[in-house]
């Protein structure tokens, strides 16, 4: 482990958040020195962001925690042509109202995680649609498009994914990188920010940004990417047989999502611990060095101190009271529930409570003696569940548990 001066990098480095920076020394010795601004930019495509996004959050707290000012760039105007990055195809084009609602929507998860305020260390949030929707485009492409090369652009992954699959790349999307780039030079000149942070995906928009801030400002300016968190198949981290998992309450509920993070796999625990907890590093290590069915200790811990976070202590807690009851064959309140109208297929109440992701793994689980209604197996693939009074319990294995309700 690298020995750094200043608490930011070493809290940073510590936790497991980084996988590169582009001048480790420099910005230690920025950050040993003062406060640094340093930003995270995140599109406005959905009225929430979900787990997968929720490393980056960290990001910020942890910059916030080590004493430093966070500022939450969000893209209303870079929303409007799309990151092609990782992306097949172009996305859909949203309206300005969705953006605002949008934005509206993902303040509120942030509101959860950092301090905002006018002090020297607290958070602010910014739109880049506030420069630019401005800028006239002759003098955008003569001021900053010349510091931009046709050869270079074609070699960013984003672009290349494109092409190799002979799948368009419009013209829009292609200008991405570059409005990108120019976010971090009108940030440097808007709020002081010296850093911006990404996933390790993002490594050469933030190149091309520091770069960019270097030659029309001359400004010393840094980068730093943390690592990709996939599941054991390969997956990307935030991703269920149901969808994404939402971090705004009205789409994921306190109790899904602390049964999310209680199905960790045990691969995962303790770089989950780390990076999604305020557990003090003392104990992740304890947690994390448990074997054998003790491990499921550690996962109850993370889920409800993640949960906590993100929903509040008081929910968490009863989050964790109500598997622990549902574990022991005792209350089933607060599980996940789905409408059936009377009756459904014990196929369509596994997919639709979203255990099983197809028919075919529904069939697999009932030949495996997994699957039970109020506590006795289910073995017909063809059966019916009739619930016409109180809601009947149905768990797959012995983590997941919901309720089908008339």
């Amino acid at each position: 482990m690298t020995e750094y001066s200043s608490d930011l990098l070493r809290l940073l480095d510590d936790r497991g958040y980084v996988h590169q920076m582009t001048d480790a020394a420099g910005l230690d010795a920025l950050a040993s020195k003062g406060v640094v601004s340093g930003y995270i930019g995140f599109d406005a495509t959905a009225p929430s962001l979900h787990v997968g996004s929720l490393v980056q959050i960290m990001l910020l707290r942890r910059l916030q925690q080590a004493g430093h000012r966070p500022i939450v760039l969000m893209g209303g105007g870079t929303t409007k042509v799309g990151d092609p990055t990782g992306k097949d195809e172009a996305r859909k084009l949203l309206t300005d109202e969705d953006i605002a609602t949008n934005i509206a929507g993902i303040r509120k998860v942030f509101e959860r995680f950092l301090t905002f305020g006018d002090g020297p260390t607290d958070a602010i949030m910014v739109n880049n649609d506030d420069w630019l929707s401005k800028l006239e485009y002759i003098p955008f492409l003569r001021d900053v498009g010349r510091h931009f090369t046709i050869n270079r652009m074609l070699t960013f992954d984003s672009v290349q994914l494109r092409l190799e699959r002979e799948q368009p790349l419009t013209f829009l999307e292609f200008n991405y990188m570059i409005l990108q780039a120019y976010d971090f030079l009108e940030l440097s000149r808007r709020a002081g920010c010296r850093l911006q942070m990404g996933g390790s995906d993002q490594w050469g928009n933030i190149v091309n940004g520091i770069e960019l801030t270097r030659r029309v400002e001359g400004t010393e300016v840094f980068g730093v990417t943390t690592p990709l968190i996939t599941n054991p198949d390969g997956s990307k981290m935030g991703k269920t047989a149901r969808g994404a998992v939402w971090l705004n309450a009205d789409m994921v509920g306190p109790y899904d999502y602390w049964q999310f993070w209680r199905n960790t796999d045990d691969s995962n625990v303790g770089v989950f611990l780390r990076r999604f907890t305020d557990l003090p590093m003392d104990e992740v290590r304890r947690l994390e060095g448990l074997q054998g069915a003790d491990i499921n200790q550690a996962k109850v811990v993370l889920a409800t101190e993640a949960t906590a976070m993100l929903h509040g202590r008081e929910e968490a807690e009863k989050a964790e009271r109500t598997a622990a009851d549902t574990f022991a064959g005792g209350s089933s309140a607060g599980l996940p529930s789905l409408s059936t109208g009377g009756s459904i297929s014990i196929l369509a109440a596994l997919t639709g409570l979203g255990f099983c992701a197809s028919n075919g793994e529904a069939k697999r689980k009932i030949a495996e003696g997994a699957v039970k209604l109020d506590d006795q197996p289910v073995d017909d693939p063809a059966h019916t569940v009739v619930v016409s009074g109180d809601p009947v319990k149905l768990s797959l294995g012995k983590k997941k548990y919901g309720l089908l309700v008339p």
